[in-house]
This record gives C-alpha cells, sequence and structure tokens, in this order.
C-alpha cells in the first residue's frame, strides 16, 4: 500500500462477497484498486485530499455483473417504441398508436417489448396493429425476442401470403382460413427484417450508450452481451464494441458471446476465430465466448423437451442437431472457446451437458468455464451434471414467478410434474454447481435487486403473487453472490473483480438501505445510489 487514498467509503456495513461472504465497514481505493479494508486501515489513511462517502448504514458491494445481457437491443428499445411498460393489450395498442402519432417521419414503425400475456394464446392479431398503425410498416419483437408482431403492410411489403411456406428454422401464425395472422416466430422474422432499411450506423451507437449508461443506473459494471452477430432483424454489433472501446467510451468492463449459426455447420468456426481475434487489443471488451441457441422457449412450444408437451404442441425444436451440437462444441472448447449455450427445456439442457462431457473427454477438463442459461426445465438426472461438467447455470431469477405467461401459455401445457422441475435455484446450487446472474434484458428488466427479491422470494417485489416453487428460493447472500462474484467468475473477471480484497479493482455498487435488515418482502424496494468502475464514478443519484 502506497499514499493516500483517492476515495474512500465510511460507515458501512460493506458485503465484500469474497470466499467466506465476510463484512467489513469501511474501504479505501488508490488509482482504482482497493488498498484498505476496515475503519481501523482506512481512517488512519484518508487525508483532506480523499473523496469521503459516507455510507450512513447504506450497504456497498461489489457492481453487479450481468452475465446474459442484450443492451444494444435494451438501448435501442428505449430509443424506440418501448412496449416494455404496457399494463395490457389495450395499453400495449396505445402505446404503438402514441409512438406513431409523434413519429411521423418513420417509414417503418420498430419497437419491442410486448407480453406474450397480454393476448390470447400470446398472439395478437395483424388487424388490431392496422388501427393504430395505418399503411406504415410495423415490426415489434415481443418481450422474449422469439417473435415479432407485424401488421398488414409489413406483411405486404416482405411479400408474406397464405401460400408463403414457414420457413425451417420458424413459424408464420395463420388464422382459421390460413392468412397470416400477424405474428412471425422465431426464423420467420426474417422474412420480414430482410425488407427493412438497415438502422444508421449513430442509431446503434446510440443505443449502445444509452443501454450503458440505464445498465450503470442499475449498479452494473460488467457484463456478457449475449449475443454478438445479426439476429432478428439487429446488425451484428462486433465493430460498434470495438470503436467504442478504442474511443474510450465503453465504462464498464464487456464480454461479447459471438452468435454461432443454427443454419450452418462447423465450417463457421474460422470465421468465429477470425472474429474473436478482431476483438482483441481492447481494453474494455473482448469476445472469447460462443452463444449457442439450442431451442426455443415454452411459451410458443419451441423449448426443446424429452417428452411432448401436453395439447398435441409437439416437444420442441433442438436448433443444433445433437450430433453436430457434439462436434462443434468439441471443436470450439479445444480452440478456447467459452460456450454459452440458451437452453431452456429439459431436453436442450441435456444436449448442452452432453455436448459438454463429450467435450471433456476428448479435450480434458480446463478452465473455459461454459455455461447454460435460462435452464428452466431441467431434468432430475441432470442436476449434479453441472458441478461434474464444470458448467455454470445463468439463472433469469424473474422469470420465475407466476405471472401470465407462466399460468396461462406454460404450466397448462407442460402438466405438474414437469412444471414442477422449473428454475431450481436451490437444489442446483446444493448439488454443487457455480451460479451467475443474468437478466437478459430488454427481454425482462435489468435491474439486479428486482432479481434478487425474486430469487429470494419467487415472486415479484410489490404484487400479492403466490411463490412460485418456493423450495427453490435462494438466501438473500448466495442471491447477491450470484449476481456479483458468481457473474465475475463465468465472465472471467473474478481475479480482478466480483468481491471486495484488497488489490481487487474498485468496481462498485452503493445501495440506498441495507437489504440485510429489510424483511425479505422488501428487498425489491431497495435501489442503486451509486456505481463506481475503477474508482470512476459512472452513475450517481441525485437527492
Amino acid at each position: 500500500m502506497t499514499g493516500a487514498p483517492n476515495l474512500a467509503f465510511v460507515n458501512g456495513p460493506v458485503a465484500t462477497m469474497d470466499s467466506v461472504r465476510s463484512f467489513t465497514d469501511a474501504v479505501a481505493v488508490r488509482n482504482g484498486r482497493i488498498i484498505a479494508l476496515g475503519s481501523a486501515t482506512v481512517e488512519g489513511i484518508v487525508t483532506s485530499q480523499t473523496e469521503v462517502v459516507d455510507l450512513r448504514g447504506r450497504l456497498l458491494l461489489p457492481g453487479f455483473q450481468d452475465a446474459h445481457v442484450h443492451p444494444v437491443y435494451g438501448g435501442l428499445q428505449r430509443l424506440r417504441c418501448d412496449l416494455s411498460a404496457s399494463t395490457d393489450a389495450r395499453d400495449c395498442l396505445r402505446r404503438v398508436g402514441e409512438y406513431a402519432r409523434t413519429h411521423p417521419e418513420a417509414g417503418w414503425l420498430l419497437g419491442a417489448g410486448w407480453d406474450l400475456g397480454h393476448f390470447p394464446a400470446g398472439a395478437p392479431a395483424r388487424e388490431s396493429l392496422d388501427t393504430v398503425t395505418g399503411d406504415r410498416p410495423a415490426y415489434l419483437v415481443n418481450q422474449d425476442h422469439h417473435g415479432a408482431w407485424v401488421n398488414t403492410a409489413a406483411l405486404r411489403h416482405a411479400g408474406i401470403d397464405r401460400d408463403t411456406p414457414d420457413p425451417p428454422n420458424g413459424r408464420i401464425e395463420r388464422d382459421a382460413v390460413g392468412h397470416p395472422a400477424g405474428v412471425l416466430h422465431e426464423g420467420a422474422t426474417e422474412l420480414v427484417t430482410r425488407v427493412i432499411p438497415a438502422a444508421a450506423e449513430d442509431e446503434y451507437r446510440q443505443g449502445l450508450l444509452e443501454g450503458q449508461r440505464y445498465l450503470h443506473t442499475c449498479g452494473v459494471t460488467a457484463w456478457q452481451d449475449a449475443i454478438i452477430g445479426p439476429y432478428l432483424g439487429y446488425a451484428d454489433t462486433l465493430d460498434l464494441y470495438r470503436d467504442l472501446d478504442r474511443q474510450g467510451l465503453l465504462t464498464a468492463r464487456c464480454t461479447g458471446a459471438l452468435w454461432w449459426d443454427p443454419t450452418r455447420d462447423e465450417s463457421q468456426l474460422a470465421d468465429l476465430l477470425s472474429r474473436r481475434a478482431r476483438a482483441r487489443g481492447g481494453s474494455h471488451f473482448r469476445a472469447e465466448t460462443v452463444k449457442i441457441m439450442q431451442d426455443g422457449i415454452c411459451e410458443n412450444h419451441t423449448a426443446a423437451m424429452l417428452e411432448p408437451y401436453l395439447g398435441g404442441h409437439g416437444s420442441g425444436e433442438s436448433r443444433v442437431d445433437a450430433e453436430v451440437l457434439a462436434r462443434a462444441v468439441r471443436r470450439l472448447d479445444d480452440e478456447g472457446f467459452q460456450v454459452h449455450f440458451h437452453a431452456i427445456g429439459d431436453r436442450a439442457v441435456r444436449e448442452a451437458l452432453d455436448a459438454v462431457a463429450g467435450a471433456r473427454q476428448v479435450n480434458g477438463m480446463n478452465d473455459l468455464r461454459h455455461q447454460i442459461a435460462h435452464v428452466q426445465v431441467v431434468h432430475p438426472d441432470d442436476l449434479a451434471r453441472f458441478r461434474t461438467s464444470g458448467v455454470a447455470a445463468n439463472i433469469q431469477a424473474r422469470w420465475a414467478i407466476n405471472d401470465l405467461q407462466m399460468t396461462e401459455l406454460t404450466t397448462p401445457y407442460l402438466g405438474r410434474a414437469r412444471a414442477s422441475r422449473q428454475y431450481p435455484f436451490r437444489t442446483m446450487h446444493q448439488a454443487g454447481a457455480v451460479l451467475a446472474a443474468g437478466s437478459d434484458w430488454p427481454i425482462s428488466g435489468a435491474e439486479p435487486l428486482q432479481a434478487v427479491h425474486v430469487a429470494v422470494n419467487r415472486s415479484e417485489h410489490g404484487t400479492d403473487q403466490e411463490p412460485f416453487l418456493p423450495q427453490q428460493a435462494l438466501d438473500l447472500g448466495d442471491a447477491l453472490a450470484v449476481a456479483t462474484i458468481g457473474s465475475a467468475w463465468v465472465n472471467h473477471l473474478d481475479d480482478e473483480t466480483g468481491s471486495i480484497e484488497l488489490g481487487k479493482r474498485a468496481d462498485l455498487a452503493v445501495l440506498d438501505a441495507d437489504p440485510f435488515l429489510l424483511p425479505p418482502t422488501e428487498i425489491g424496494s431497495v435501489s442503486v445510489d451509486m456505481t463506481v468502475v475503477d474508482g470512476n464514478v459512472v452513475h450517481e443519484c441525485a437527492r
């Protein structure tokens, strides 16, 4: 320790999230690193040149890290027609109409965030959208980002009619006589996105900067962007990240997951290696991960299940054939890529675990820290395999609730036994799996403390929801660890961040209260007062 601190936090508490989950009451920072812990030491080195933050009993903890998020999509959604706050179908249409009225210059009406649970069978009609958009084409991605709502003008522009076949990796929702009804599932969205004019480069730039700004207000200091590549009409953002990094405009630590094209085979590995190399050399962005989307979602019956859905809806879709997946993961693992799987159904989870196990058998164990995101339905036989294969479970805690998507679109088609296996956070934790936290924003809210609330209560803050499978709840300390050091581990940032320890970087979040002193049902009332990266304040709440 040399020199006086330039920043100090006093009058804790401080949750360090170290290996023993210790607490202290003060932290000193110099040149972006933690140089002292505890009031006995910190008070002795503070000088008149030190900026002192009086915590006044507010909790200081490591900055949150989001291990599965889409900051560009989220930022663009905030700048476009944002439907995420809609309360029902009528309110959703009102917001679209208001956006159309206030943006007369927009040739296409673009936006996202509508909730499947607000519409019968999760499928709104094109005719209702026509009433508020008129003859301007509209393309609105749903909250889950696995489909889009389009109006008649958009279908006409794309040349989609009753004779248009479903693409191999998607489905056109149809009315009783076979005409396109207005929702395009999965890869069917590409039938429209290919005719949407490309967004201006500056719009994407502003989208990422807005996404970063908003995540900092949530206490997030690092993230993994779960799709770097073209998807659902969004452009490839690799060069965007590189450019902003080189301009010094990235204040968060950003990891990118390069998109694995499910329509191609292992021949795309050469492209991925080239893209990884292009992303190296920056200070705040790297792309050492590959994202493989192995299935869809339960709500539209595209999540891959070991047994069929009830009601004759099939058993979902494995995006990548299991044998192809196994070969691909072996090669990616051999080339030193971390693999980030999207797997919601129990078959997809098993196929991902099998692929990693096969890679381990051929290549041996390593420290790549492969992860499976979402893990909604996990077969009991697979729970212990996360630990034995060294695979992290990347959880989206806010999904583990009794909302309309669960009660109307999911549970009735899973059946009681299979529905009881959803989001098994506590069981996986007790089985020794590393848990990391991802918001999947803008698919769900970005606020880590709201996710922590659900992880502990299995219900949303401020609602009277019946807790969803409360036996799978996490303790508060464990839930906070998942969102800090757990996510830092899967982001390969745990040697420098994720906990408050001597020598580590000062990536920190100050909450407006101490959730350990609150009733569990009030955890979600806590917000973030200050966010610090490398000892620099990147967000401060005006009070």
